[in-house]
């Protein structure tokens, strides 16, 4: 400091000056690139258009939106009064934000409108210092609880209609949200006039190469899958592809223990997603760690399919599957007894098997264990918004021009589950910031989606969502009604409490329809992180307990058990207590030419 120079005699810093432009010539020119980019990235999707190669033709989720927020606000508009009484109160709140707005200027403590618990858009410091990016904060806000209050007030929705308002409402609410877009959001706008507009330049680049790679439509990237390569760091667990059909390879996994379970272990994954779930990064694979616990584990690697499956439904998936599996577990180790573990709509179909099997007098499968896997779709979720006759016949029709599904319409559903969390970050990260995502191999995993074939997502659909046949006792496999109450066996059953796909209330329910014992389990977090949840970072919690599953989740809460960390320890002794005889380890012959090593050749298939 200078001689004789005061220290409260230095300037103040001038709080606008991160939100004023340094070099408005090359501001300028960025943003002209910027918009060049974004005209390459419509091109593209016009031409994905022109040329037939879009999804054009299948049922768009905003067409359906706009039929139900019509049928809103014909409500509220309907009744001059009513209609008042919530613009009313949607000013009033407007004026009680701007008073508090102008007493806050004025050096007034005063309690500001604040974001739910959890909720991470508004973590910058400017949302609550900046008085302007506060007040948007606290427009916003109302506004969306006023949207919200507008679903729960109204008379003469039923149910349905009322799911499918919320979703929708919450949907555009959190799209609108002053978060994603740059002259709203304290943090965009600061690395904007920063970077003189080098970041808007970045992110149009990716958005263009997002919408090549998805031929027409956002791919939206939710991690850097440059860091990935499937059998090296994710589907990284050692095996060999010991059987292979045109819809199913069977991988059979090296044991690493010295004795091994008798009863081997069949994994039956989703069809929606690559099976690596289940074996991503080795410190988090569950397969590599139920190996080594003794499991000599096969799992079912689904093909990606394409026209030549069109017509391959749930009876070809249960015999070119799960039977397939069987047969080949029988052959590998000459073993009739093994544990099945289903994950998601894998789990929907085993129970489907398991019920035919019993008909059929089919023992093979000792235990069961389903992962997140819903067999009653009475409270399904924020999924059956997508789910109405209208709609599933539309994408039936859809669905007979190539015979499958687009891998991206299922993905593009389940994010919007929670928009967010997996969509607005990274739309903002990606073509806002124009930076890369972060390295993940959960989110790595769940851009790798498949496709489905035409009668396979029919009979999913109509059975389960629509119709609920299988809980019903309706629903068919190779020309015989299933029972779910014939399934005997000996049943773990594992639910998310923050589960949004196969939601807990519904996976209890469900659990009831079994005809045997059940073990009920409920674990911490959602659908993938709840159930890949490895015992050795100690994360989340789960619950148990030998309460009756008749009642509500919360009545089987309020008497089950808390336990901190992973619930897989718990599985693999309940698996022991059926059955703890152990053999010597079956490994495989490395003098024999397998099929190919793990993870296979179907898990890399391309969209």
């Amino acid at each position: 400091m200078a001689s004789g120079e005061n220290k409260d005699d230095r300037e103040t810093p001038d709080p606008t000056e991160a939100y004023t432009v340094r070099n408005p010539e090359r501001f300028a020119l960025n943003l002209a690139r910027a918009v060049e980019e974004a005209g390459k990235a419509a091109a593209v999707w016009v031409r994905a258009r022109e040329a037939g190669k879009s999804t054009t033709g299948m049922p768009q989720p905003y067409q359906e939106a706009v039929r139900t927020l019509s049928k809103l606000t014909e409500y509220w508009l309907s009744d001059p009064a009513r209609a008042v009484e919530a613009q009313t109160k949607l000013l009033s709140a407007y004026m009680t934000v701007w008073v508090n707005s102008i007493r806050r200027l004025s050096g007034e403590t005063i309690d500001a409108v604040e974001p739910e618990p959890g909720d991470r858009r508004f973590e910058d410091p400017e949302w609550a210092q900046n008085a302007f990016f506060d007040f948007l904060k606290q427009v916003y806000l109302v506004t969306a609880r006023w949207a919200a209050d507008l679903v729960e007030n109204a008379e003469g929705l039923d149910e349905t209609a009322r799911q499918r308002a919320r979703f929708y409402v919450t949907q555009l609410s959190e799209a609108l949200s002053p978060t994603n877009f740059v002259l709203t959001n304290p943090q965009l706008l600061r690395e904007t006039f920063e970077s003189d507009g080098d970041n808007l330049v970045r992110g149009m680049r990716m958005l263009v190469e997002d919408v090549m790679a998805g031929k027409g439509e956002i791919r939206l990237r939710q991690t850097d899958r440059s860091k990935f390569e499937l059998g090296k760091n994710v589907a990284a667990t050692p095996g060999k592809v010991v059987a292979r059909n045109e819809l199913a390879e069977i991988i059979q996994y090296e044991p690493s223990t010295e004795t091994v379970l008798r009863r081997p272990l069949m994994i039956v994954p989703p069809w929606i997603n690559k099976f690596y779930v289940l074996d991503l990064k080795p410190e988090r694979s569950f397969i590599r760690w139920a190996v080594a616990q003794g499991h000599t584990v096969f799992v079912i690697s689904w093909v990606n399919p394409d026209e030549r499956h069109a017509t391959y439904g749930w009876d070809e998936y249960v015999s070119l599957g799960i039977e397939f599996a069987l047969e080949t577990i029988a052959r590998q180790t000459g073993e009739k007894a093994i544990n099945a573990v289903g994950y998601c709509v894998g789990g929907t179909l085993l129970a489907a098997s398991l019920a035919l099997m019993a008909q059929q007098k089919d023992d093979r499968i000792a235990t069961a264990t389903f992962f997140a896997s819903q067999v009653d779709f009475t409270f399904a979720g924020d999924l059956k918004v997508f789910v109405d006759e209208e709609q599933v016949a539309a994408l039936e029709q859809a669905m007979e021009e190539r015979g499958f599904l687009e891998a991206n319409r299922m993905a593009s559903a389940f994010n919007m589950l929670r928009a967010r969390d997996l969509i607005w970050p990274y739309v903002v990260n990606n073509y806002l910031r124009g930076r890369e995502p972060l390295p993940f191999d959960l989110l790595y995993w769940n851009a790798d989606s498949t496709r489905m074939t035409a009668a396979n997502h029919s009979y999913y659909l109509r059975n389960c969502y629509l119709e609920n046949n299988l809980a019903k006792g309706l629903a068919t496999l190779g020309g015989r009604r299933l029972s779910l109450a014939d399934i005997k066996i000996p049943v773990f059953s594992l639910a998310a409490a923050e589960d949004h796909i196969a939601p807990a209330k519904s996976v209890l329910f469900g659990s009831r329809l079994f005809g045997g014992p059940v073990e009920f389990v409920l674990a911490g977090s959602g659908h993938i992180a709840g159930v890949v949840n490895p015992p050795e970072p100690g994360k989340y919690r789960h619950w148990t307990g030998q309460a009756a599953l008749a009642g509500s989740l919360e009545e089987w809460m309020s008497k089950a058990q808390e336990h901190p960390g992973s619930w897989w320890p718990h599985w693999h002794a309940w698996i022991e207590k059926n059955s703890h005889e152990r053999v010597k380890a079956r490994k495989l012959d490395r003098r024999r030419k397998w099929l190919a090593d793990a993870p296979g050749e179907y898990v890399k298939m391309a969209v």
